[in-house]
């Protein structure tokens, strides 16, 4: 008998945490380790924030349990705020507050999925995507897409990939790690083929500020409104008010999805922390005038690191249309001259010669290429590419 059980070994461990992880270990023993590994904006979470933060820990009620799906004025709250930002009216009561995003991920799966249904998953794709499916028994099929069609998939590819088993499709834009973002009538013949079919969209909007140029993001229920009850919101406060660490996301779903997400939350974790709710509260009741800056501060940087990525021979990189991540090939430069052969292998080589530290397209389903977050200082920026840059060239 197996000491651990075979559902959770199949578990890979997430590799964009793994590499943050190991650079800050690096760090943390002297070495000059410059990260484009987490995404995870590097200002502060903004003072209006934390003063509701501090508030809400002297205050007795915040001591205690609260309900599973989270404070009823959180949740009011999220409801407002999701009509504000992108237009999709919904109830209070199918707002699920959860612990930070990747637990909406998780119990958006479990709630859906029955063992066997199949899951359409773009790719290439965020790392937690296909073990929350796996871990809810379903099972992924994913659907290549390529830097000439700009990462993103089509009607006819989805169509392809439709089975009898088909039950969801995951749908992301912007998209984390290709920065994609798809235009509002891509993301409407995606949606009316979803309703057609009777195929569920989960649709990740946890990126739904960042976009540049002329991109726009669109919500699919919003465009598609005959899809609203057969599709699940996912969202949370850690990259829109840089509140990575206090772990607040949510669900939004048809009456039925949204109960059972809470009946299974009661029993999986409880409420979250009140007093990260209360700050939550704060960031999504409150002004999106930080949120301006931050992504003021991510466009120049975009910019930046999408030219000097385009100036290293053998290194070809697509404008980042929103989120905060650049995903550029590295097929010119894999195996030339004695080179790694893989970018699994090249992102090892860069972190022990030049330490920088980039997270490999493998984990991705993208191998060829690589993940490079923006969300770091400007300086950090250009000495990390600057070191790859001198490395490749040698």
């Amino acid at each position: 008998m197996a000491r651990i059980s075979q559902r959770i070994s199949a578990i890979a461990p997430s590799a964009t945490l793994a590499v943050d992880a190991k650079a800050k270990a690096l760090r943390a023993q002297g070495a000059p380790v410059i990260s484009f590994g987490a995404g995870e904006p590097d200002f502060p979470t903004p003072a209006a924030i934390l003063e509701a933060a501090r508030a809400a820990v002297g205050d007795p009620r915040n001591h205690r349990y609260s309900p599973a799906g989270g404070l009823p004025e959180l949740r009011e709250a999220i409801a407002a705020k999701t009509q504000r930002d992108s237009g999709y009216e919904v109830a209070p009561s199918q707002v699920v507050v959860t612990n930070g995003g990747k637990h909406a991920v998780y119990n958006g799966f479990a709630v859906l999925l029955d063992p066997g249904d199949e899951v359409l998953l773009p790719a290439p794709y965020w790392t937690t995507y296909p073990e929350a499916i796996a871990l809810a028994g379903g099972v992924s099929v994913e659907v290549p897409t390529a830097a000439e069609s700009g990462f993103m998939a089509t009607v006819a590819q989805l169509e392809a990939a439709r089975t009898a088993r088909t039950k969801a499709l995951v749908f992301v834009s912007p998209s984390n790690p290709t920065g994609a973002v798809y235009p509002r009538e891509q993301v409407e013949a995606i949606g009316r083929w979803a309703a057609e079919h009777d195929v569920w969209v989960i649709t990740d909007e946890i990126y739904e500020h960042l976009t540049y140029d002329d991109n726009e993001f669109s919500s699919v229920p919003v465009v598609v409104p005959e899809i609203a009850d057969r599709c699940l919101v996912l969202n949370g406060v850690a990259k829109t008010y840089a509140m990575t660490g206090w772990r607040v996301g949510w669900l939004i779903g048809p009456p039925d999805a949204a109960a059972a997400a809470v009946s299974l939350q009661s029993h999986q974790t409880s409420n979250v922390s009140n007093v990260a709710q209360q700050a939550a509260l704060a960031a999504v009741s409150g002004p999106l005038d930080a949120v301006a800056e931050m992504r003021t501060a991510f466009d120049r940087r975009r910019r930046a690191m999408h030219q000097m990525l385009n100036g290293i021979d053998g290194v070809s990189c697509l404008a980042p249309q929103g989120a905060f991540y650049a995903f550029p090939s590295f097929k010119g430069v894999l195996g030339r001259a004695g080179r790694p052969e893989t970018t699994a292998e090249l992102a090892g080589w860069i972190l022990e010669e030049a330490q920088v530290a980039i997270v490999a397209g493998e984990a991705f389903a993208g191998a060829g290429h690589a993940r490079l977050s923006f969300a770091l200082g400007d300086d950090d920026l250009t000495e990390g590419i600057g070191r790859i840059a001198a490395l490749l060239g040698r």
